[in-house]
């Protein structure tokens, strides 16, 4: 039998049926969801010191804040090239990033002033710099571009030169070199003054275009050089220590304040702390990764560092960076490591 119910009731029925719906239908995320669901990625492999130390930060920040704030890692190149990500970092398709300063310049010119070459004489001048007044004046242009860059970089090292072809002992040696940069103007006018031939390829292609030839060299610091296999398609590593290069935390600005403050103080000092802690991986990386990459096959090159900086002053290169950075950055610089120019 079909039980029909009069108009008006059958409504009130359904309106009262829709009333104790939405509790449940309007919930926006699990209970048990991150009220900040953030992701931070990078360029360096897995078994790199920064990815596995901003893991343990990101595992460390979601335990601290309780579970409010959970950052996905995505290392290696998973979420695109460096131009790539920084194209996403700014429009807020990826909350955070760490970039070499040197590809950060193509957005934020004076970001690349720590790569100049042979500024830096040791560590006992890089972290005092880039920590004070010369990383201020950075993160202070970085701001201007709706990003936000912590306190603390992370360390990427002194870069070296690698080649298939042949050993590069001197700056006559790299004449003609085809060499592989990342897309920074300074690292292509750097290799530009020494004569040799700069091509411009995303990290993540960087092993393929060794193995076809596409270039004959590239450089990085001997630890990437290791975790990437570098060592694999190169035959000669000429120690040049040409360059000091580090990575930028950076933070969508809007993203990082859209958390609390007392959220942003956590992830900040988290990963201010794994930067420390990376630092001293890398320190502690550098006393054994030649013996590493000599047992791997790679032959290792001296170099006179007097030489290479003399060809760059004679090309013109220092006073060609001197009058693109400012007489206020370039005064920073120098006011730390010595007169350059």
């Amino acid at each position: 039998m079909t039980i029909r119910l009069p108009r008006r009731r059958l409504l009130a029925t359904t309106l009262a049926g829709a009333a104790a719906v939405p509790l449940v239908a309007i919930r926006t995320r699990p209970a048990n969801a991150a009220e900040f669901s953030y992701k931070y990625a990078n360029n360096s492999p897995v078994t790199h010191p920064l990815t596995i130390r901003t893991t343990e930060a990101a595992a460390r920040i979601k335990e601290k804040t309780g579970g409010q704030v959970e950052i996905q890692v995505f290392p290696n190149n998973q979420l695109g090239s460096d131009t790539d990500m920084l194209s996403q970092l700014r429009s807020g398709a990826l909350e955070f990033f760490t970039l070499s300063g040197l590809i950060l310049s193509t957005l934020v010119p004076v970001a690349s002033i720590n790569g100049v070459g042979f500024a830096f004489k040791d560590y006992g001048q890089v972290w005092p710099t880039m920590d004070g007044a010369l990383g201020t004046l950075v993160r202070g242009e970085i701001a201007k571009r709706g990003l936000y860059a912590f306190a603390k970089m992370y360390d990427n090292g002194y870069r070296q030169i690698t080649s298939s072809t042949k050993p590069i002992k001197t700056p006559e040696d790299l004449s003609g070199f085809k060499i592989r940069v990342p897309a920074s103007p300074l690292w292509t006018s750097l290799f530009k003054a020494f004569g040799a031939s700069p091509t411009t390829i995303n990290f993540n292609e960087v092993y393929s275009a060794l193995q076809t030839h596409v270039v004959d060299g590239q450089e990085n610091p001997l630890a990437l050089i290791d975790t990437a296999k570098l060592y694999e398609v190169q035959k000669y590593v000429a120690i040049t220590n040409h360059m000091w290069d580090g990575f930028w935390f950076l933070a969508n600005k809007r993203a990082f304040e859209a958390m609390p403050q007392k959220l942003r103080d956590i992830v900040e000092a988290e990963f201010n702390a794994s930067a420390l802690a990376e630092r001293e991986d890398l320190a502690k990386m550098n006393n054994t990764v030649a013996d590493t990459l000599k047992a791997k096959g790679l032959q290792f090159v001296d170099t006179d560092a007097t030489a290479f900086r003399a060809a760059l002053k004679k090309a013109g290169f220092y006073e060609e960076w001197k009058g693109k950075f400012g007489p206020e950055a370039w005064g920073t610089l120098e006011k730390a490591v010595g007169s350059l120019a």
